[in-house]
């Protein structure tokens, strides 16, 4: 087995090998390589295959108990300052590389289909390889400044990939606000770094929590300087896993094609925040009240995207604002102390997330037939319905993800959300309700999504519905300015013809909808979803309260496996009982809503009218960020220009006059002339005797 952590460093070079390669081939053989695009996604997937290989044969090896192993070299030095760079591999390192690597493997089988007949083809699965190797190295690092390195690579990335259709507005503005929103996160990380390198002298996890502990505890540093460098860290996660107030990127990051969609919301840029948080939990659990503002800001988060989802219609911005809330369980669990828990449901969320994502792209791929390759069209659930029976396998897997995530038992989503409930009501009850209300919350929306989506009857072909959308979409556009027509993505254009973006080519008239039916898509994207749906039934139980492995497996590193609390059945009974009540009231509420038909939405909401344009507009947030930092940022700007213009440019300006005017008036002095000279002279002697004279 020693063998086998030897070579640990190849599982993030293997799909970095595979971007290069790719890579390398589009700049100096463009259309040889786009040529052979099949050739290109076989070496991509095989090479995250042989990297997936690598880490189940790890996870395996860590599970029999092989002690932590850790490889390092001296990068850089000077002085007594040592700085190393290379990997660890522990249970948490171990654990991860599995979920990345199969989440990633499997949306690069899906891509395959999704993007079959997109320009940018190659490219996307070049991008893919190389956001996959970053997340990889940033799991297997070491110390925080390789995670660093590797977190601002996977926020790279994300630009990329969230911009792919680069020449649509709209997808060039989400990788833009996702990029600067990351930025502020990153740049309270950065100083959370620096801060306690300065206060602990080093860059590891464990050193740099046990460090600050005695630092505290001996008075010299403050326990206001440790909770301000403990926020200042988290300020990074926050960024990246979307919570309050940084959320507001992760919505708009659905610009991207549905698979990165799906990778950035299941195993990777998301992941990683609370992945961090997980890595700085010795550092984290002895500043109590840095854990009080993780857990809070995790509880209200989880609460905000529930309440956001609820009056979604866009299939895909549902389910971010669904990724927002779930992780903002994982967060608030970190916070309470639940360790195992929050990376519980980490690992529970991928799966089921992915899946929910790809489902997504498979909806949208098939009714793209019906509605043509618009996105306001093709991704609105209002335009839907009944497509369980045009897309079984698609359908099924749906429902098991909705089940999954609603805390349906025997589902994956119970076991760990149930679990940080318990945990939640033993450490503070108001966070418990909070969570409470947001499992019902959570179980309401994606059963309406479930029912608006897959049952009932199919409205792809109702004209009144396609013009009011096709209206209320052509208001936005003209609100926003005029851009050209894109040449990828839905809705681009070559050659004066529609390009698909997945499936089946097929002829199609210029609206680009050729069927009055949806129709299930390709196996290469089928298979993924019903691979990803075994996990999402059965690998909750792998941390049953009966008997939890996965507690056993994962535990904070300050801890030994003898500190796992015991099973409480009685507990356990009353707070899953409590649970799944609640989501049974919201399955029920959304069944009578949208398919039984028995209570009319619009009249709730008229009634809550308020209540019902706060969630619509997503509370505001996306108003209020854009008339105090974009219109604020923009007013200071102008401010900043006036003065450059008139007292910067104005001092140069005047400096320059003068010179000009001495130089003229000095011209005329110097001209070279005895007798001028003497004259000048004899106005000074004269001048000088009549002054002296008159005194």
């Amino acid at each position: 087995m020693e063998v086998i952590y030897e070579y640990a460093w190849l599982i993030p070079v293997l799909p970095l090998l595979g971007a290069m390669l790719v890579g390398l081939g589009l700049i100096s053989l463009n259309q040889v390589t786009n040529r052979l695009r099949q050739l290109n996604a076989v070496v991509i997937i095989s090479l995250m295959g042989a990297a997936m290989a690598l880490s189940f044969a790890l996870l395996w090896s860590q599970i029999q108990g092989h002690p932590t192993y850790i490889r390092t070299l001296e990068w850089a030095a000077a002085g007594n300052f040592h700085l190393t760079m290379g990997y660890t591999i522990d249970n948490l390192t171990a654990l991860m590389l599995v979920i990345v690597t199969t989440v990633a493997l499997l949306v690069m089988v899906y891509t395959d289909g999704y993007m079959a007949h997109d320009p940018g083809y190659v490219r996307f699965y070049a991008y893919l390889s190389l956001f996959g190797s970053s997340m990889l190295g940033l799991v297997v690092s070491p110390n925080l400044v390789q995670i660093y390195i590797f977190w601002e690579l996977v926020g790279m990335c994300s630009y990329l990939l969230v911009g792919f259709w680069y020449d649509r507005k709209s997808a060039a503005d989400a990788a833009q606000k996702a990029f600067v929103t990351n930025r502020v996160g990153d740049f309270g990380l950065l100083l959370g770094i620096l801060g306690l390198y300065w206060a602990t002298g080093s860059f590891d996890f464990g050193v740099m929590g046990d460090r600050l502990a005695q630092l505290v505890e001996s008075g010299s540093v403050s326990n206001f300087f440790a909770i301000l460098l403990a926020i200042l860290v988290f300020l990074g996660p926050v960024a990246k896993s979307a919570q309050f107030p940084l959320h507001v990127w992760l919505p708009d990051a659905m610009e991207g094609p549905t698979p990165i969609s799906a990778l950035i919301h299941a195993a990777t840029m998301v992941a990683a925040g609370v992945f961090l948080i997980a890595r700085m939990y010795p550092v984290f659990e002895h500043v109590p009240a840095a854990m009080n503002v993780i857990a809070f800001t995790g509880a209200f988060t989880a609460f905000l995207g529930a309440s956001i989802a609820i009056t979604q219609n866009d299939i895909k911005k549902g389910l971010a604002y669904s990724t927002i809330s779930q992780l903002g369980y994982m967060v608030m669990a970190m916070g309470i102390g639940s360790y195992s828990a929050g990376l519980f449901h980490l690992m529970t969320h991928a799966y089921f997330k992915a899946m929910l994502f790809l489902g997504s792209g498979s909806v949208i791929h098939g009714m793209e037939g019906v509605v043509g390759h618009d996105p306001a069209l093709a991704q609105d659930m209002r335009l839907m319905g009944g497509l369980r029976k045009y897309m079984p396998i698609t359908g099924t897997t749906f429902l098991i993800g909705c089940l999954a995530i609603s805390g349906i038992p025997p589902f994956a989503g119970f076991w760990s959300k149930d679990e940080i409930l318990g945990k939640a009501f033993e450490a503070n009850p108001v966070l418990w309700l909070i969570g409470w209300l947001t499992a019902g919350i959570t179980a309401f929306y994606m059963f309406r999504m479930y029912f608006m989506t897959f049952e009932g009857k199919f409205r792809g072909t109702d004209e009144k519905i396609k013009e009011k959308l096709k209206k209320a979409a052509t208001i936005v556009l003209e609100l926003e300015s005029e851009e050209p027509t894109p040449v990828f993505g839905p809705g681009a254009m070559k050659h004066g013809e529609l390009v698909a973006t997945g499936g089946h080519h097929d002829s199609h008239d210029s609206h680009g909808h050729h069927s009055d039916t949806p129709h299930e898509s390709p196996w290469t994207m089928t298979l993924p979803l019903a691979i990803l749906a075994v996990p999402s039934i059965f690998i909750g139980l792998v941390g049953t309260p009966y008997v939890n492995f996965f507690e056993e497996f994962i535990y904070p590193p300050t801890e030994v496996v003898e500190k796992v609390t015991k099973f409480n059945a009685t507990e356990f009974y009353v707070m899953a009982g409590a649970s799944v009540a609640i989501s049974l009231i919201g399955i029920t509420l959304a069944l009578l809503m949208y398919l039984q038909r028995k209570i009319d939405p619009a009249a709730i909401a008229a009634k809550i009218k308020p209540l019902y344009e706060l969630s619509l507009n997503k509370w505001y947030f996306d108003d209020i960020y854009h008339r105090v930092f974009v219109l604020g940022l923009r007013r200071v700007a102008r401010q900043v220009m006036e003065v450059d213009y008139r007292v910067v440019d104005g001092a140069v300006n005047l400096t320059g006059f003068f010179t000009l005017v001495s130089g003229e008036g000095l011209k005329y002095l110097e001209n070279g002339r005895a007798q001028f000279y003497a004259l000048i002279i004899f106005g000074a002697v004269l001048g000088l005797v009549i002054v002296f004279g008159i005194t």
